[in-house]
């Protein structure tokens, strides 16, 4: 932010960020593990295995859609490079600079990297006005700001997310869904984040609000050089936004690469089955449904081998119940866990 102009980072920022041309964020070997506490004495009787040794990286201007079924994790790494929640084993780096489990004593790093939750109505408290909402990190980062500064920087952020002057001094029940999201969008862009996780930002809204935020979403990353987790169970979400796609499946990627990759060279059982559960676009498409049999197995007792094989329907060799795939590299951008493919 500049002092005289109250206004949010523009072009100067964006050729800072440009400057650097390494990963943002770097993801080695995360792991993430629940206890679970039972019996008389309420000790520890097991663990909830959340994320598997999973690696990536994210790079500047670039949106990596982590996708996959309902508990499958993809929240939980956002959560772990937020340090909401403590990571088991791993190692994850905000440019050169570790922060996993650390990032509380370095607030610097703490503000470039945000988070906009799902559901906007648990992220906005409805007794402060949005002027107050948006300003609060403000507040926090530098805690000599006056009143009047504030606002001309809460207004500037509000002129971003396209919503106007009035909206200041309203509270958020007055606000529609779409306009709620608006607003956390906003006040995770006061932190002048580098990196922005965006846990299913648009599964509560209706689609044509969605179409928006997500349109929102593809210019202010344009315009500020932002890099995008986006989680979501959403295909369709990820292939209007993402620049790569990393599918997981009981804590484990099974498939990296480009959206070109993904949709249109699938090689993973399961990213074949979610592809096929996305609406036809034109109604008298045929398209090939795969049902996939019985449950996704418990995380607290992974099958042995590989983790789909008792719900893949192309399991042909004697290893996917035995051990768990190797990561084979299909290409530079596209890996595949897989034995199908292990030479």
């Amino acid at each position: 932010m500049t002092k005289a102009t109250g206004k949010i980072r523009n072009v100067s920022m964006k050729v800072l960020n440009k400057e650097y041309e390494g990963p943002l964020i770097t993801v080695k070997n995360l792991a993430v593990d629940y206890p679970i506490i039972g019996g008389i004495f309420m000790r520890q009787i097991g663990t909830v295995q959340a994320v598997r040794d999973v690696s990536f990286s994210v790079y500047p201007n670039e949106t990596l859609g982590i996708v996959g079924e309902s508990g499958c994790g993809k929240t939980t790494i956002a959560k772990a490079i937020l340090n909401l929640v403590e990571s088991s084993k791993g190692e994850m780096y905000y440019k050169d600079v570790r922060i996993d489990n650390n990032m509380s004593k370095n607030k610097n790093i703490r503000q470039k990297i945000q988070m906009v939750f799902q559901d906007p109505d648990a992220s906005l408290n409805p007794r402060m006005k949005i002027v107050d909402i948006i300003g609060e990190p403000l507040r926090n980062l530098r805690p000599t700001i006056k009143n009047n500064e504030i606002r001309k920087i809460v207004l500037d952020l509000l002129n971003q997310v396209s919503m106007k002057k009035e909206h200041m001094d309203r509270f958020p029940h007055e606000f529609s869904g779409g306009q709620k999201q608006r607003i956390v969008i906003a006040r995770a862009l006061a932190c002048e984040p580098d990196v922005i996780c965006l846990d299913e930002p648009t599964s509560a809204l209706d689609v044509s609000v969605q179409a928006q935020i997500l349109n929102l979403l593809k210019v202010l990353q344009e315009r500020l050089n932002l890099a995008y987790i986006f989680i979501t169970h959403d295909l369709s979400v990820i292939h209007h936004i993402g620049s790569r796609i990393a599918v997981m499946y009981l804590g484990l990627l099974v498939e990296t690469g480009t959206i070109d990759d993904i949709f249109y060279n699938t090689s993973h059982p399961y990213t074949r089955a979610l592809l096929s559960a996305r609406p036809a676009v034109n109604a008298e498409e045929k398209q090939h449904k795969i049902i996939l049999e019985g449950e996704i197995p418990s995380p607290s007792n992974p099958p042995t081998g590989c983790s789909f094989h008792p719900r893949c329907q192309e399991k042909m060799l004697p290893e996917c119940n035995k051990e768990s795939p190797h990561e084979t590299i299909l290409s530079d951008t596209h890996h595949v866990w897989c034995w199908k493919f292990v030479k």
